[in-house]
């Protein structure tokens, strides 16, 4: 593919150009952001910065262990190069540099042994049987090109095998490699599948190519807003004066009485004005950044595409669709910017004696359709509430005045829904209801007389039995779920469910039930979850489940679900439930010892609690504040209440299956009043206990079957993990 870019000499200042020495490129390197310089001004560089810092966007670099060395050379510059100094150097009276000019002038150049050849040279290199398969690029073949010619490549050769071409890509290891390397070291088989570069080359630049039209989107974009940026700009002088001029006006009609808050708002807008021709040069700043960031890495697979050879096209790609997706993650923010500033007089003249606190208030425009609402599940007889951002054209939160914001709620008959509206802080306001019948009710919003986005709402109420959100279904992908027996809340709110079948613990969002992320176990029958103060997960492993053997051990793993040590005391026999305490002590159900243990945090007995007492215990939840811990009890069909020390404080449920009543209870937890919520694994009964034991109320029947482990989540919903049977899920239900 040959190059569009006819002027040599335009052509060699933008491409070949490095931008720290500001000379021709020397053994060039990219960096992860995809600029390129010289390896020499690069090693300066990073001895003069740590972290290192790409000159060019500034982004922060980790160079790989061979230091600057390990970065990738860029070969499309470096074959710019040479054909820059070929075209400039195969002409008359430049000397053969195989012969020293001992004959005639230069007329070609082979490009494998990167030197310029006289023609009889030429006529020499290609009969040695060694050079046979080079490149030789003639003077004629160089002045009828108008840009680099396609032929024009350096051979890529292989570094264990240094006279053999780079000609096959072994896609389980993901390295080039030559013939040799394909019968020594690469031989196809199960671990390794050398193809040729070529399909794999395709198959690259087709990728390259999606990230151009990705990139290129973004690019115009943010083209388009920077103009309108810039506009704003350019209308922000003209409308703060406009404002002043008006505040000037009113408050002379104020005469003395107002004088004082006069200068205080003509003070204010001046301020204003300031702080939005500040924020409008930063967003302006961040989008040239961004947009310099996006025009650099589209221009970078541009040149890829076009000249690049396919070893380089193999090489790039990665690099380049990770600069692309960093570029993407996080970009700026291209359409929120603030309001130009506006004065209004809040207060009629003839009245301003009532409102004179409120004279001349100077805030921003709130655009309505710009402001937003949270719906979150309801259900029937319940408070419910809905969350209402107000925001400025800068999407950033703003207070109104409550007059200025309605509510409207009717049920599926029309009837109206008494609502109440509550500022829970600056521009976040909480609707809240209670709804007397379940279906699709219907939400109005306004702010300042005009709809919110998305205005009217439908929200939907449910009974209570109808789980609010259902978090997976049976599978082994993400988001699936295989054999779900406990549940946990991390720090960050999520919800993290631990899998027997598929041996991993998945982390869900609780308001979306999306799959955030996942990591693998180590081990079978894994059981049990909890979290400790330092947000690591504490799993337990079980001996054994319905003829799965496994081998008792309790694990720790960071937050990113890195195993970070495993406990193996000989004292576990048949860990299931685990609580964590904050001075990192655990409370262990062991079934096999039917009892539980109070367990250092190196695994280490503390003590052995419960024994005689309990016939199999499975799940545990602990009320540090009482320094009590209640276990389910599923043989016994009770809970077990003891206190840290070992010894028994109270016992209850009696086997059955009406309200109030226990029949195989599994999971159980605590909520801020001491409340205990237990659910039975028979019949899915959810329900609520007082601190001493006193059945207080059903919450819901769990739907999906076999519930086990339960948590309590921050915004005050239950989490089930429901094992099997319809389930295979986590189910949410409100608590209140």
């Amino acid at each position: 593919m040959a190059s569009k870019i006819p002027d040599s000499h335009n052509f060699d200042e933008q491409f070949l150009t490095c931008p720290v020495c500001m000379l021709h490129f020397r053994d060039p390197r990219v960096l992860p952001c995809l600029h390129t310089f010289c390896r020499d001004c690069l090693q300066e560089w990073a001895t003069k910065q740590q972290p290192l810092e790409c000159p060019t966007c500034r982004t922060q670099v980790s160079l790989p262990d061979q230091g600057v060395d390990g970065l990738r050379t860029n070969f499309y510059v470096s074959n710019l190069l040479d054909f820059a100094a070929v075209k400039k150097g195969a002409g008359p009276g430049v000397p053969c540099q195989v012969c020293e000019g001992k004959g005639e002038g230069a007329r070609s150049w082979c490009v494998q042994c990167a030197v310029l050849l006289c023609e009889s040279c030429t006529s020499t290199h290609r009969r040695f049987p060694t050079m046979k398969g080079h490149q030789i690029v003639t003077q004629e073949n160089l002045e009828a090109s108008e840009g680099v010619p396609s032929s024009f490549q350096r051979k890529a050769f292989c570094p264990e095998h240094e006279d053999q071409v780079l000609t096959f890509y072994c896609e389980p290891c993901q390295t080039l490699v030559c013939v040799a390397c394909t019968v020594v070291d690469h031989r196809p088989g199960d671990q390794h599948n050398p193809v040729k570069i070529g399909s794999v080359a395709e198959r690259k630049k087709r990728d390259l190519q999606k990230l151009i039209g990705n990139v290129e989107s973004r690019e115009k974009f943010a083209r388009g807003t920077l103009n309108e940026v810039e506009r704003e700009l350019s209308e922000l002088p003209t409308s703060a004066d406009a404002a002043i001029e008006q505040a000037t006006i009113y408050f002379d009609q104020l005469m003395a009485l107002l004088q004082d808050r006069k200068e205080e708002v003509v003070t204010e807008i001046s301020s204003r004005r300031q702080e939005v021709g500040k924020c409008l040069d930063t967003q302006k700043e961040a989008m040239e950044f961004e947009l310099a960031g996006l025009t650099s890495a589209s221009e970078f697979c541009k040149q890829a595409l076009e000249h690049g050879s396919d070893v380089h096209v193999i090489e790039v790609e990665g690099q380049a669709q990770q600069r692309v997706e960093e570029l993407l993650r996080s970009p700026s923010d291209l359409t929120a910017r603030p309001s130009q500033v506006v004065f209004s007089e809040g207060t009629a003249v003839a009245e301003f004696r009532d409102d004179v606190a409120r004279a001349g208030c100077v805030h921003v425009k709130v655009d309505a359709s710009k402001c937003l609402v949270e719906i979150k599940a309801a259900v029937v007889k319940f408070s419910n509430v809905c969350l209402l951002s107000i925001v400025d054209q800068n999407r950033q939160l703003c207070s109104v005045l409550k007059d200025d914001v309605t509510a409207t709620l009717t049920d599926p008959s029309g009837q109206v829904v008494p609502t109440q509206l509550q500022e829970k802080g600056r521009g976040l306001w909480e609707i809240s209801y209670t709804p007397e019948v379940t279906g699709n009710h219907r939400l109005e919003v306004n702010v300042n007389g005009g709809s919110v986005a998305g205005s009217p709402f439908e929200v939907r109420v449910q009974s209570r039995d109808t789980p609010v959100l259902t978090i997976g279904r049976w599978g082994l992908g993400e988001g699936e779920l295989s054999f779900p027996t406990d549940v946990a809340v991390d720090m960050d709110g999520n919800i993290a469910v631990v899998e027997l079948g598929n041996k991993r613990v998945q982390i869900f969002d609780a308001k979306t039930g999306q799959s955030l992320r996942s990591f693998p176990v180590d081990g079978e029958c894994a059981r049990g979850i909890d979290m400790d103060s330092n947000g690591q997960f504490i799993v337990t492993f079980e001996n054994r489940y319905y003829g799965t053997t496994g081998n008792p051990a309790i694990r720790v793993y960071s937050q990113e679900g890195k195993l970070t040590k495993t406990l193996k005391h000989d004292c576990l026999r048949d860990p299931i439930g685990v609580a964590v305490l904050q001075d990192g002590r655990m409370v262990v159900a062991d079934s096999i010892r039917k009892s539980c243990l109070l367990l250092h945090p190196d695994g280490s007995l503390i003590r052995d609690i419960g024994k005689g007492q309990l016939q199999n215990p499975w799940f545990i939840a602990v009320d540090e504040s009482r320094d009590l811990f209640f276990v389910t009890d599923i043989d016994a069909h009770k809970v077990f209440v003891f206190d840290l020390e070992g010894k028994l404080k109270f016992g209850f449920g009696e086997p059955g299956e009406d309200e109030g009543e226990l029949f195989w209870p599994s999971g159980i937890t605590v909520d801020p009043a001491g409340n205990i919520i237990v659910v039975n694994r028979d019949n899915g009964r959810l329900q609520v206990f007082g601190p001493d034991g006193t059945y207080l109320r059903t919450v819901a029947t769990v739907k999906g079957g076999d519930p086990e482990g339960i948590a309590l989540t921050p915004d005050n919903h239950i989490a089930v993990a429901c094992f099997q049977y319809r389930g295979h899920c986590v189910e949410l239900y409100r608590y209140e």
